[in-house]
């Protein structure tokens, strides 16, 4: 029997990929290595006005307009250069703290909160923007990708699927299942792993003995990357060849990005419990949106004029997010029954009744 033994070149490097230092420096003499410059402010420019949706989406959150909110400050190099990495006919399975990838991607940022509204469980349609749904249970989504992909290929469909995970996902069994499988069918997918350094409060080192996540890769099969995630060159040209690879017919690859989590997991954390403040402070040293102006304005790519009119479209654009959230939804109670069954059973049919009777009474 003839035993495959996957390539060497499947284990990650021993440090992390950086094109960009924390300094706003190139690591490299060769600029070809380099996203085209076009390309790098435009990152820039979504990273800042993914910011500034990320704080105003956090007062929301103090206002009493949002149920929760996972901020993702810090982290938007990672969101920002994969999805800019998509084609249009590809397919986004985000998690919950990825909110910054689907603004980036053009989804309204009124739809994209309204998960955390709580009026739907998606306040876009999945289908026209090609991103499922944002997935609050862990490592769900990883599966769904994988069975898109999968179909997507049978059906003759040049579509590449992105799943975003974090590192506590990496620790369910539902990851495994679907890097296994994945590898198996060869499907077109890419896992990025946004490794925040925490599961919640659950630090990674109380996760896995594994010397990296992306080591994990080979053993399904499949590359293992390990890039520094606070670069926003460096992520995009990882999964845009991670891309170009599942297109190929070449399959899956596992990339595990650095990067760190600034704010508490959600409004309804302390994180003071369980993380010095020296750490959070070493971290903002290597802020994602800093590092890319310095070397962009070391480059003569980026000027007052260019940063101003940043500034005002994303003010602009949390101006009227802020408007469209202070103002009370118009909700329908039946609406808790659209789009669970194409045709309704005898069981949800009478919850609906018997809600409609209550309802009913309370009016008169």
């Amino acid at each position: 029997m003839t035993v495959a033994t996957p390539s060497a070149g499947f284990l990650p490097a021993a440090t992390p990929r950086c094109l960009i230092d924390a300094d706003g420096q190139p690591t490299s003499g060769d600029p070809a290595q380099l996203p085209d410059p076009a390309v790098l402010a435009e990152l820039f420019r979504l990273m800042s006005i993914g910011r500034r949706f990320d704080s105003q989406a956090t007062a929301l959150t103090k206002q009493g307009r949002l149920a929760v909110y996972p901020s993702s400050r810090g982290q938007e190099a990672c969101q920002v250069g994969a999805v800019t990495a998509l084609a249009e006919r590809d397919w986004l399975f985000p998690t919950y703290r990825d909110s910054v990838a689907l603004v980036s991607r053009g989804i309204n940022p009124v739809e994209v909160l309204t998960l955390l509204r709580g009026d739907w469980h998606c306040g876009y349609d999945p289908y026209l923007h090609r991103t499922g749904p944002q997935c609050t249970p862990l490592a769900t989504n990883t599966l769904h990708a994988v069975g898109l992909a999968h179909a997507a290929r049978i059906a003759g469909e040049d579509t590449v699927a992105l799943v975003f995970v974090g590192d506590g996902a990496t620790s369910e069994g539902d990851t495994h299942e679907a890097l296994n499988i994945a590898a198996v069918w060869q499907a077109p997918v890419v896992f990025l792993v946004q490794n925040n350094g925490y599961a919640i409060s659950v630090p990674l080192a109380k996760q896995t003995r594994a010397e990296t996540l992306a080591h994990k890769g080979i053993g399904y099969g499949m590359p293992g990357v390990l890039i520094d995630g606070n670069d926003a060159a460096m992520v995009h040209v990882a999964v845009t060849e991670a891309v170009e690879r599942a297109r190929g017919g070449g399959g899956p690859t596992l990339i595990e990005a650095l990067t760190y989590r600034i704010e508490a997991h959600t409004n309804a954390d302390d994180a003071t419990r369980y993380r010095q403040e020296s750490e959070v402070a070493g971290w903002l040293a290597r802020d994602p949106i800093a590092r890319l102006q310095t070397y962009l304005t070391n480059q003569g790519l980026l000027d007052d004029a260019a940063l101003a009119a940043i500034a005002e479209e994303g003010e602009t654009r949390a101006s009227r997010l802020r408007a469209a959230m202070n103002a009370d939804p118009v909700l329908d109670p039946a609406d808790l029954f659209s789009h669970v069954y194409t045709e309704p059973t005898a069981a949800l049919r009478s919850q609906a009744a018997v809600l409609a009777d209550e309802l009913a009474a309370g009016q008169s």
